[in-house]
């Protein structure tokens, strides 16, 4: 099976993934694999990606605007104050994902979080380990799902309170924001980001 770039009917080549019209071609255009700003916008990602585990990222993705509504934007410090009573009031909330330690995390992750501020901040901590090189897939076959960076920044985020970080997670959540490029080499998207050079052809 071919699992290479895919041509599009707008004439744009894209990883399979990214080449579903509507919302998933939107997302691959126009958010992932970009850096963000500012430590809301990281412990946001951080915190959808822990919710995906075990989901696909279609049903993240539908679900976000719920997600940050009851989650307030994910303003880490308003999170940080959540309580029982919190967490009860999202658990009854079938608009998001109803998993109570996925929950208790990431509020527990907020707190962490303002945690991390008096070491530079998460957006800081997590680019730390950005790798010296970046993959250069070709096919799906060929986009790694962990790397020795994600592997340690679970075990440095774990040290500091965070749950749902897990090796996996954190790769996700690397390709997500541009910390790793794992766009196929062929896709109109390879080097959005500005952090890693497009390969020479």
């Amino acid at each position: 099976m071919d699992d290479g770039a895919v041509l599009c009917d707008d004439g744009l080549l894209r990883t399979p993934w990214g080449a579903v019209p509507g919302m998933m071609r939107e997302y691959y255009d126009t958010e992932w694999g970009l850096p963000v700003i500012g430590e809301n916008a990281y412990f946001e990602r951080l915190s959808l990606e822990g919710f995906q585990a075990g989901l696909s990222w279609a049903t993240i993705l539908r679900k976000r605007p719920a997600f940050r509504e009851v989650f307030a934007d994910f303003d880490v410090d308003t999170v940080a104050a959540f309580g029982p009573d919190v967490v009860e009031s999202l658990m009854s909330d079938a608009r998001i994902v109803r998993n109570r330690a996925k929950i208790e995390a990431t509020i527990g992750n907020a707190r962490a979080t303002v945690g991390l501020r008096d070491e530079g901040g998460l957006e800081a901590f997590l680019w730390s380990f950005k790798p010296a090189e970046t993959p250069c897939p070709v096919r799906m076959s060929e986009v790694p799902t962990t790397s020795d960076e994600s592997v340690r920044m679970s075990k440095a985020l774990r040290k500091k309170g965070f749950r749902f970080v897990g090796p996996t997670t954190m790769y996700a959540l690397m390709e997500a924001v541009g910390i790793v490029d794992t766009h196929l080499v062929d896709s109109h998207r390879r080097g959005a980001s500005g952090v890693w050079p497009v390969p020479a052809s």
